[in-house]
């Protein structure tokens, strides 16, 4: 019970229902040679998993103005094993699991796949007894943590662009609907970034945003940068 309590402050959460918290951190080689039923992480492992994905994603979308496939490389990268080994290990999570004989003599505690599995274990588990603003609030630190130590290279187009022309104040950059066409629930948007009375690229996209970021793409690739 110490152990749980020590687990509960470093991620300041205290759970209501405790039997979650172990579960979390019992390995199906624990539940395996102690029997009696014992209940191991792999169902809240699949729950962590879509939890993270969904908390993840609504960060990203409303963080980074990027294109769909980029929004989903840069998921991809902060919910993969060794990203959320990482996280594991900042809590130092592996040595708060019930591993059994086996796992424990040939260093489970510090096998990435052990403790990222583990880590949406907990994930899970948080989800399961505090609903999703708590999950949140657990998972979030981690991402922006991670997203602030390492810079992506997932560029805000439109950022870079107004930081380079800016540097000669007598220049104007301005995004022009060039195109919009398609039904409600599937649009389709053609941008121009105009640099003066010049047109410096041209994007298209699902939204407004998504065109302007791929225009200002294309501008800076004009610009060679």
């Amino acid at each position: 019970m110490a152990q749980i309590e020590a687990l509960e402050e470093r991620i300041s959460y205290s759970f209501r229902n405790r039997s979650l918290i172990e579960t979390a951190l019992t390995h199906s080689s624990f539940a395996n040679e102690v029997k009696q039923h014992t209940k191991y992480n792999e169902r809240l492992e699949f729950l962590g998993d879509a939890v993270l994905s969904v908390i993840v994603s609504d960060y990203l979308f409303h963080k980074f103005h990027l294109p769909e496939g980029e929004l989903t490389k840069l998921r991809a990268s902060l919910v993969c094993e060794k990203t959320l080994a990482l996280f594991a290990g900042r809590i130092g999570l592996g040595q708060f699991l019930r591993l059994g004989r086996g796992e424990e003599m040939t260093g489970g505690r510090e096998r990435p796949s052990i403790c990222s599995d583990a880590f949406e274990a907990l994930i899970a588990a948080v989800y399961l007894d505090g609903g999703m603003d708590a999950a949140r609030g657990f998972v979030l630190p981690f991402v922006t943590g991670m997203l602030e130590e390492h810079a992506t290279p997932f560029k805000d187009y439109k950022t870079l662009l107004q930081e380079i022309i800016q540097q000669n104040p007598e220049e104007k950059l301005q995004y022009v609907l060039a195109e919009e066409s398609g039904p409600d629930h599937d649009k389709h948007f053609v941008v121009q970034v105009h640099l003066n009375s010049n047109v410096i690229g041209e994007g298209e996209g699902r939204s407004k945003k998504q065109a302007e970021q791929q225009a200002a793409r294309k501008a800076l690739e004009l610009m060679g940068e």
